[in-house]
């Protein structure tokens, strides 16, 4: 049975008390029908009648007795006992702020003093700003993180929200979930919450592309417009051309990201099994540049299905097939470039504004507990992924017109550079923000639809929250 308890305090319990009383008393009091057992509906309802509210449970649990129930708390206790042990630097039996901010810092999460005061706040009980073994086992005993790692997780820069651009620093894996193999799952997870966010986003994702290459001072494409000029050509079917590439060049991307991301971490860390933000917005970068490289045949594939009219190709390999006859392997390079430099802006500034949401919280709204919730923290990984893509937008436009120059007619073939200087020169600087307004209002149901099937694959594959 998994209990998705925040935190539970003994009220009836001192420390010196011995632990199998502990256990006895909380049992008494959750086995309400004194039958021996305690099922889902007494745990619930003794929690709760201690003011604690309580995830989601496994309803077809037939119940724990006393020996079950002591045997998971002393198995849990064991766990909160090493971490405790490995937060207390100087073995002195209590942690301070100081000793919570270096083992933070160890696991590549930096923060300052005041928010691991605030961190220490939340669990504290007597307020002497010191957590001794009694506190900590206190507030996490009932609590499914039992290790530093899962707690730091609250805060760690999800990128199970799919807004398209795969630019972001990838994820950090415990030690833990690379040797158990849990890192797959949540790769295997995100991948397929991925897939259907973007399939579900496909029509704007489709219109963005198009203002971005057809529309201009000359040629203004509303949205409206677009759609009916779209629907005309070639029917609601044409609304999710190039979705399947889109979604197929998913996997090798993150399988090739996750890889580099571990090899340049080791490279680049100045000390072995600790990253430092610095390194880790340097891996990071690397992994995405290393990745992009890898698929960037797919990307220029993906721009040419997506703008293609009717009867154009017959499919993916029709496709590349033209496009190496017609143009050779370069053209699978187009825009290259521009694709690069855009990760630097969109990684750096996501990092960057994630980091200052998340201190901004910690600092003003971090009283009763250092987690977040779910809400806060979709809205910092939205907010911080949108903010990424404002900042590269420009040099994604100038990368998705260099992908799509030599199948337009009459069109020149430019190099970036000039390209720019063209669009400044007849579009002025909005002309760099071409299809920025499909891009944006595909943000909310892209994050909202990959959320929800993330949520989903976890259960199904068994990932623990």
């Amino acid at each position: 049975m998994k209990i998705l308890v925040r935190k539970l305090f003994f009220t009836d319990c001192r420390c010196a008390e011995d632990a199998s009383n502990v256990y006895d008393e909380l049992f008494a009091k959750l086995d309400t029908n004194k039958d021996g057992k305690v099922d889902v509906a007494e745990l619930k309802a003794g929690l709760a009648a201690m003011g604690i509210a309580t995830g989601k449970g496994a309803d077809k649990d037939d119940g724990l007795d006393f020996n079950e129930f002591s045997k998971y708390l002393r198995e849990h206790e064991k766990k909160l006992r090493l971490t405790f042990k490995s937060l207390d630097k100087n073995n002195d039996g209590r942690v301070d702020f100081m000793e919570i901010k270096q083992s933070l810092a160890d696991l590549g999460l930096d923060i300052s003093q005041e928010e691991a005061k605030k961190i220490l706040q939340s669990i504290d009980v007597d307020g002497t700003m010191t957590l001794d073994w009694n506190e900590w086992r206190q507030h996490f005993l009932f609590n499914t993180a039992t290790n530093l790692q899962e707690i730091v997780r609250y805060w760690k820069h999800s990128t199970v929200l799919d807004l398209g651009d795969s630019l972001s620093i990838p994820d950090e894996f415990t030690e833990e979930e690379k040797t158990s193999g849990m890192w797959w799952k949540q790769l295997s997870a995100g991948a397929m919450a991925g897939a259907v966010s973007r399939t579900g986003t496909a029509p704007l994702d489709r219109m963005k592309v198009f203002m971005q290459v057809h529309s201009s001072k000359s040629n203004k494409i509303s949205l409206v417009g677009g759609f009916k000029q779209m629907l005309k050509e070639g029917g609601v079917a044409s609304l999710w051309r190039g979705n399947g590439i889109n979604v197929l060049k998913i996997a090798p991307e993150t399988a090739i990201k996750f890889m580099a991301y571990e090899k340049y971490k080791k490279m680049l860390s100045s000390e072995p099994g600790k990253v430092k933000t610095h390194e880790r917005f340097l891996a990071g970068s690397l992994a995405g540049a290393t990745a992009q490289t890898a698929i960037y045949p797919m990307e220029v594939m993906k721009t040419r299905l997506t703008l293609r009219k009717t009867g154009q190709y017959s499919g993916m390999f029709d496709c590349a097939k033209q496009i190496l006859k017609k143009e050779g392997v370069k053209a699978f390079f187009k825009g290259y470039v521009p694709n690069l430099l855009g990760i630097i802006p969109y990684a750096g500034i996501d990092l960057a504004v994630y980091e200052s949401l998340k201190n901004f919280w910690l600092s003003r709204y971090a009283k009763d507990s250092a987690n977040p919730g779910i809400l806060v923290l979709l809205g910092c990984g939205t907010l911080s992924s949108t903010c990424g893509q404002l900042a590269s937008y420009p040099l994604a436009l100038i990368r998705t017109r260099m992908q799509a120059q030599a199948s337009l007619e009459g069109s020149e073939q430019l190099p970036m550079n000039l390209m720019v200087k063209k669009i400044l020169k007849k579009e002025g600087f909005f002309g760099l923000y071409r299809g920025i307004l499909p891009n944006f209002m595909k943000v909310i149901p892209a994050v909202s639809i990959s959320y929800v099937v993330y949520e989903n694959m976890r259960d199904s594959l068994g990932i623990q929250k």
